[in-house]
């Protein structure tokens, strides 16, 4: 099992191309189950979802591989076995994905319940009662979600409002599933994030009729059918806002290309005003850290707000602030298993139900740490990157999921990440 081994403080300094977006291929990918054909995908990364989200892909019938550019080419000519099977859907929570799209296309699917990262409860009963509101039949047997609408979907309204705002996976969910099905849906309380808004402009160059991109009230008439597409996915914004604290939590400066700031409006007002300096540019923008980082508070939220997946990140860098924090996670308030870890590195975190205290430290020190999660990973690379000593990550296929060989992409930059292979206890 890999480990890393950090060696810090280092200080960052150069360039670094952002990668296409892990959230927005996953369920783009499952959108290549609607049409009949070959569809070419630029832009998705080469990450262990993605590999093990194309594994689905073939054990649907699909046939997956990457071209000599670097394209992903799904071929769902023909799908024989509409099944999302346990050993793969229990790896990843996205691949739940594939059940609005099987359902629209073949009138049947049967999807094991969901894994992925432990970070609380993340319940599919908006994505079942959605499919439910386009006359679906569902019921549970053995773990399975099994999904059947023989006479085909018909449009509904539907409310996908939850407890914690909308649901991003939900919304891809019915709003796949509403393209092929008969009259208009009106999807109310729709996920507004990019990722969202990706999805939906790549279903419409397969021929879909979706509009109110980008707001909470999406309008989709149904079509008889949709064609493959060739689509570029949009850049990730997680991982540039990953970037943008490793150059803030190491006092260095980074030019990030291929990187919408639009998407990042929260991130940026946040980074900026604890010191760092966000600089647009024509390809992405300049990030530069600041000898002293000011404490602020931040609430995660949906979109636009502050994301979830960039909570931990930022609460590695808030460690060093000259001062006190607060974090508040409203979207999953059980994700905050990264905060023993940092405690171990000699940071001051105290958690206080769905928020944590920081008090700011002056230095951070290296230690043994697990890594938990994605994101949580994620938070441990920049904290080993700034402390004191060497570090080791176990766990570090956490990482794998999200970042693509992140270790290759930040020592030209000055980092000092070593990948090592320990024996598994």
């Amino acid at each position: 099992m890999d480990v890393f081994r950090i060696e810090g403080p280092v200080r960052l300094s150069g360039r670094v191309a952002v990668n296409g977006s892990k959230n927005a291929a996953l369920p783009i990918m499952a959108a290549a189950i609607l049409a009949e054909g070959r569809s070419s995908l630029a832009g998705v990364p080469r990450l262990s979802d993605v590999r093990v989200f194309g594994d689905l892909l073939q054990t649907l019938g699909c046939r997956v591989e990457r071209d000599a550019d670097g394209r992903l080419e799904i071929d769902a000519t023909v799908i024989d076995n509409p099944v999302g099977d346990y050993e793969i859907v229990r790896k990843m929570r996205a691949s739940v994905c594939i059940l609005g799209p099987l359902l629209a296309r073949y009138g049947r699917a049967e999807v094991s319940m969901p894994g992925g990262c432990a970070i609380g409860d993340r319940p599919i009963n908006l994505h079942v009662r959605g499919l439910q509101e386009l006359g679906a039949t569902i019921h549970l047997k053995n773990g399975y979600v099994i999904a059947e609408a023989p006479d085909g979907l018909r449009g509904a309204s539907i409310f996908l409002g939850g407890s914690f705002g909308s649901t991003v996976l939900g919304t891809a969910n019915i709003m796949m599933a509403a393209t092929l099905a008969k009259g208009r849906t009106v999807i109310e309380s729709a996920a507004c994030e990019p990722e969202i808004s990706d999805l939906a402009n790549c279903l419409n160059e397969m021929g879909a009729r979706i509009s109110g991109i980008g707001s909470p009230r999406l309008a989709i008439e149904g079509v008889p059918r949709l064609h493959p597409v060739r689509y570029e996915v949009i850049p990730d914004r997680i991982e540039a806002g990953t970037f943008m604290v490793a150059a803030a939590i190491t006092r260095g400066e980074l030019k990030l290309v291929n990187c919408r700031l639009d998407d990042m409006m929260a991130v940026v007002d946040k980074l900026r005003s604890v010191g760092v300096a966000v600089e647009p540019d024509e390809s992405g923008c300049t990030v530069a850290g600041a000898e002293h980082i000011r404490p602020t508070d931040v609430t995660t939220q949906p979109y636009p707000g502050f994301p979830t997946d960039l909570q931990a990140q930022l609460m590695a860098l808030l460690a060093l602030a000259e001062g006190n924090s607060v974090v508040i996670e409203k979207i999953f308030p059980d994700r905050f298993m990264h905060v023993a870890e940092l405690n171990r590195m000699a940071a001051d975190l105290r958690k206080e139900g769905p928020a944590v205290i920081v008090a700011g430290v002056k230095n951070l020190v290296a230690a043994p740490v697990m890594a938990s999660d994605l994101r949580a990973s994620a938070a441990l690379v920049l904290a080993g990157m700034a402390a004191e000593g060497t570090t080791i990550i176990n766990r570090v296929y956490h990482i794998d999921r999200g970042y693509e060989r992140i270790e290759e992409r930040l020592n030209p930059l000055g980092a000092k990440i070593y990948r090592e292979d320990t024996p598994a206890p």
